[in-house]
């Protein structure tokens, strides 16, 4: 986006609030607004109506917390129309669609992919494993920055903290049963079905409820060949003990199919982005010879060294028969809808996640708490432009704290203490290290054949045919112990925030796959790592609340599965270490019906890059400002906006693949295989980028716009709608003379008809059916990208009881 488009969204915003600064420098507090009646003028959903603890641990609101983060209600998410991660991107700043290869597994914050969390509790790693489902929360929260002390170690970038719903109505227990059925029909075949009920549960001295939510969904994809179905079950209880004592526990059981990685378009030139020119073309060297309908080893070269599919760049010479198109060469025009897929790709998902709280609370206010937690995770899946993968992981996590307040005079404390115990188990096997892969292989207009669906380890061989073994079988444990604290200082106006942790780890990792590329052998390690966080606030009586901050973070570096590279155990780069210094200032205006933030970071983090993991260092710098404002009864907006730049720290050493017009090879004499080159950050004049370079795979600014706008209940009941805009700077691949991603606007409407316990919604996303494009991730990062999908509409009917 252009500087001065970013300027112009900055100065609108601090514009909006100084504007009603002169209004709240006049007000006399004891005629502000009810608190009761700011939150009920807010029927989108915007505020906050509950203290979070996701930040720093103690209930604070994230509005008087010094971090910059953003939460997004249930009523949010319904009005603003958001079904997955991807669409968060419209209501947090910061934050970017982080499709890995189609699938919204994670949203990317802050330049690198974020943590996924529930109830405060880190999941196993989902870079772009399943659709993380988000229809059960009850509200969801999205802190730019690293995890609370109390949640354990994790990355500076961000997190998402999924909350899900329960029998607690604002902190308060229902008193009557609650109920909702929806069904929802849309294009491309859209099926969905969901109910939940929340029922008041007294047993004996114990008072609580039950709160249970399901969901199957089975609808195509605006993506020909794609057909992903879920199911989800979540259930949560919630009960008062007597003599202060309280329990939560619950779980939550995910399935899915047809969460297929897809990269999109291949064969990529500027020619196709800017005009949806493909160049098509199949080789026929390459035979299918024993009709089992994909090319096994033997039939690319002799296995597992020979793959005839690749070439290193600077080999000579620099194209074989098996590269060049030798039928059906042209161009042609490329639909949005024609994707690389075939079927006999395929991908299969379970998860299991559980939890139990028991929580005491004394005469003085203390609060022991202590909570246990559980999470799964298996994946099969295949892509047939080579990459197949099995992952089984599990990890659980003991905590015990003690949270309380102290008063010394004029200062008064908030603090909490305590321990958690962690435990990781997994397995991930792939195959990608033998170089049977090559996504340019296949002519996606003409559609897939045999001879571009390469073999996979869940294929069964005769005896006489040399299969596609599992390349890497990685088995890795790793477990941490830690202890923490988060203590809130506050003096008057001023409150200084101090947390720590330190934690002990021990690792091992034993890759015995067919052709790992690592070090052979069991792998382990073991250290202690501090890491800590200061942050300072000034509460001022007109409504600002300025801060600073800074963070030292530490994190594991795991791979897709969760899992510990033994190359990284025994090269010690297993445990990276990041920081993150903030300033910013918080905004609560007009009585409470302006509320925002405006924050500048500086950041340094590392994240895992190549098919052989490295560690590769980032640096990030930007500007974040998001506005909520309460108009009126009837009309609500939000801003969110973010100017970004995230620099990738050379020498970049990992294995890439590379196009092959960075090659200096013609399309007609290339697409039929692969060109990789050994380091990315190779000497000058190389494809790659010698020393730091941009990290151009994520856009410098997003911002978005939004309106809503609520009737009063009438006789005939009550209807709202919602639209807003999403711009997106552009994009580009990270060679030298990368593919570029032109710069794009999204816009987004829904509208809803209440009438007593019955509710009529429709949702059109992508209003204008624009064409834009997010480029792919990691090692295929230059050959791929993903062309957003277009106008999609969807009707829901819900009956509430």
């Amino acid at each position: 986006m252009p500087s001065r488009v970013r300027l112009f969204v900055t100065a609108m915003a601090m514009g909006l609030m100084a504007a009603s600064l002169g209004k709240a420098q006049d007000a006399n507090p004891q005629n502000a607004v009810d608190e009761v009646l700011v939150l009920a003028r807010d029927r989108a959903g915007l505020l906050e109506k509950q203290p979070s603890t996701t930040v720093f641990g103690l209930e604070k609101p994230l509005l008087e917390t010094p971090r910059s983060a953003s939460f997004v209600s249930d009523t949010m998410l319904q009005r603003f129309g958001v079904e997955t991660l991807d669409g968060l991107t419209a209501v947090s700043p910061g934050t970017y669609t982080a499709s890995f290869y189609g699938v919204p597994g994670a949203l990317n914050i802050r330049g690198t992919l974020a943590e996924n969390y529930f109830r405060g509790f880190k999941r196993v790693e989902n870079r772009g494993t399943y659709a993380t489902p988000i229809g059960g929360a009850a509200q969801i929260e999205i802190v730019r920055g690293p995890p609370t002390p109390l949640y354990g170690a994790g990355k500076v970038g961000g997190m998402l903290n999924f909350i899900p719903k329960s029998a607690r109505d604002e902190g308060r227990f229902l008193t009557d049963p609650r109920g909702e059925l929806t069904a929802t029909v849309g294009a491309y075949d859209k099926k969905n079905l969901t109910g939940q009920i929340a029922l008041p549960v007294k047993l004996g001295a114990a008072d609580g409820g039950v709160y249970a939510y399901g969901e199957v969904d089975d609808s195509k994809s605006f993506y020909r060949g794609l057909h992903p179905k879920r199911q989800l079950a979540e259930v949560s209880a919630d009960f008062d003990l007597g003599g202060g004592w309280s329990t939560a526990f619950g779980g939550m059981v995910y399935h899915s199919t047809g969460d297929v990685q897809t990269p999109g378009w291949n064969r990529l030139t500027q020619d196709l982005i800017d005009h949806q020119t493909y160049v098509t073309g199949r080789d026929t060297t390459l035979v299918d010879a024993d009709g089992n309908g994909r090319l096994t080893p033997g039939e690319v070269g002799f296995y597992p060294f020979g793959s005839a599919l690749y070439i290193a760049y600077g080999a000579v010479p620099k194209s074989d028969p098996n590269h060049t198109l030798d039928t059906g060469v042209g161009t042609t025009r490329l639909s949005p809808r024609t994707v690389h897929i075939s079927p006999a790709d395929f991908s299969t998902t379970r998860t299991n996640t559980l939890y139990l709280d028991l929580a005491k609370r004394f005469d003085d206010g203390g609060v022991l708490k202590l909570q246990l937690f559980y999470d799964d995770q298996e994946n099969r899946r295949f892509v047939s432009y080579g990459y197949p993968a099995w992952f089984d992981s599990a990890v659980w996590e003991a905590r015990a704290s003690y949270a309380f307040e102290r008063d010394f005079g004029a200062v008064s404390t908030q603090s909490i203490v305590g321990a958690s115990f962690r435990r990781f188990e997994g397995r991930r096997r792939e195959s990608f290290n033998s170089g049977m892969i090559a996504i340019d292989r296949r002519d996606i207009a003409f559609g897939a054949t045999p001879t571009d669906i390469i073999d996979s380890p869940f294929s069964t061989e005769p005896a006489d045919v040399q299969g596609l073994q599992w390349e890497n079988d990685n088995s890795s444990t790793w477990r941490q112990a830690g202890l923490f604290f988060t203590s809130d200082v506050k003096l008057d106006h001023l409150t200084l925030t101090l947390g720590g942790r330190y934690d002990d780890y021990d690792v091992a990792a034993n890759d015995t796959g067919f052709l790992p590329f690592t070090v052979p052998g069991r792998q382990t390690d073991s250290r202690g790592k501090a890491t800590y966080s200061a942050s300072l606030t000034y509460q001022t009586p007109i409504g600002l609340m300025p801060y600073v901050s800074y963070a030292k973070a530490s994190a594991l570096e795991v791979s897709q599965a969760g899992d510990l590279a033994p190359g990284l155990v025994a090269d010690g780069s297993w445990l990276s270490s990041g920081d993150l210094a903030e300033a910013g200032v918080k905004v609560q205006l007009l009585h409470g019906t302006l509320v925002g933030s405006l924050a500048g970071y500086r950041q340094n983090r590392t994240q895992l890059s190549g098919l052989t993991p490295i560690v590769q260092s980032t640096r990030a710098k930007g500007v974040e400002v998001e506005v909520r404002w309460l108009a009126s009864n009837h009309l609500s907006f939000t801003a969110t906006g973010n100017a970004q730049h995230t620099t990738v720290e050379g020498p970049d050493t990992s294995f890439q693949y590379i196009p092959a017009y960075t090659a200096g090879v013609p399309a007609a004499q290339a697409y039929g295989g692969s060109y990789v080159i050994w380091s990315f950050g190779g000497p000058s004049g190389l494809p790659g980028r010698a020393g730091d370079y941009d990290y151009s795979l994520i856009p410098n600014s997003v911002v978005s716009l939004y309106a809503a706008y609520t009737s009063d209940v009438h006789d005939w009941g009550s209807a709202g709608a919602t639209l807003g805009v999403t711009h997106v700077s552009k994009t580009s691949g990270t060679v030298q003379d990368a593919v570029t991603y032109p710069a794009y606007a999204v816009v987004n409407a829904s509208a809803y008809l209440s009438h007593g316990p019955y509710t009529a919604e429709l949702n059109v996303e992508n209003l204008f059916d624009t064409l834009y494009f997010t480029p792919d991730a990691d090692t295929y990062a230059n050959l791929g990208a993903l062309p957003g999908k277009g106008r999609e509409w969807r009707v829901t009917l819900k009956r509430t009881f």
